[in-house]
């Protein structure tokens, strides 16, 4: 069995893959300062819940774009689950071309589910991740080509709220009316906040296709990917384990 781990800005999945398959997966705030054996409590909590033999996890393989928590986790797994983790990196077999001029720039995020899209989607593709940043990544060529970073959502939403004195904080979702403009405050927020965003990501998908002259297909993965899909025509493909099953790809790979 395959542990497959995520470490994004705000959060970090943890999941079992079996043959490619997801078997369970599990998510928890990222924190720098974790110890190895505080992630070793988290996963024991759930694999005890779950009925799951620690002992099965034969490999681990880590994306990370929180390089102080490589320390810990490589505890982690040579401690606990007795082996040497993989971490994605630009060097190894991604399955994949890396098609800009500084490869190393490119988080490891990002050249995962590249690596994933293209081997279940094929070439032509933009890959949208709503994390702590929206990104886009396109996919051409059989290389990932580039892409575009915009602050996420929810940092917009934290950005409004902590700069105004009057403004509540307000969910992300669509107003309850589901107009684009408003009579009150915390309908006029939502859709400033929520149509905006949506616009951002129909503009700059539009955009990326009319520059590449190709209809590229538009994969939409993260946390709040299946709200924004109902809203939009933009984005064709849902795919919320795209990351993880990128990970055991390139496990399996190297």
């Amino acid at each position: 069995m395959l542990l497959a781990i995520d470490v994004g800005n705000t959060n970090t999945v943890f999941a079992l893959l079996d043959g490619g398959i997801v078997r369970n997966r599990w998510r928890m705030s990222t924190q720098a300062s974790r110890t190895a054996d505080e992630y070793l409590a988290f996963l024991m909590q759930h694999f005890a819940i779950g009925a799951i033999d620690p002992t099965i996890v034969e490999r681990v393989v880590i994306s990370t774009v929180v390089p102080p928590v490589v320390f810990n986790l490589t505890k982690l797994a040579g401690e606990y689950f007795g082996c040497s983790p993989l971490f994605v990196s630009k060097d190894l077999d991604l399955g994949i071309g890396i098609d800009v001029p500084n490869p190393a720039e490119v988080g490891a995020d990002r050249l995962v589910n590249s690596a994933a899209a293209f081997a279940e989607h094929g070439d032509d593709l933009i890959v949208v991740d709503f994390g702590t940043a929206t990104t886009f990544d396109i996919i051409s060529g059989g290389a990932y080509a580039g892409g575009v970073i915009a602050p996420g959502i929810n940092l917009a939403v934290d950005a409004l709220y902590a700069a105004s004195a009057q403004l509540p904080r307000v969910s992300v979702a669509p107003p309850a009316d589901g107009k684009a403009w408003a009579k009150g405050t915390v309908n006029a927020m939502q859709a400033g906040i929520f149509y905006g965003y949506i616009g951002l990501i129909e503009g700059l998908v539009t955009r990326i296709r009319e520059e590449s002259a190709r209809d590229m297909l538009c994969i939409a993965t993260g946390g709040l990917a299946p709200i924004f899909e109902r809203h939009t025509d933009i984005i064709e493909r849902v795919d919320q384990d795209l990351t993880v099953r990128g990970l055991a790809l390139i496990a399996d790979r190297n």
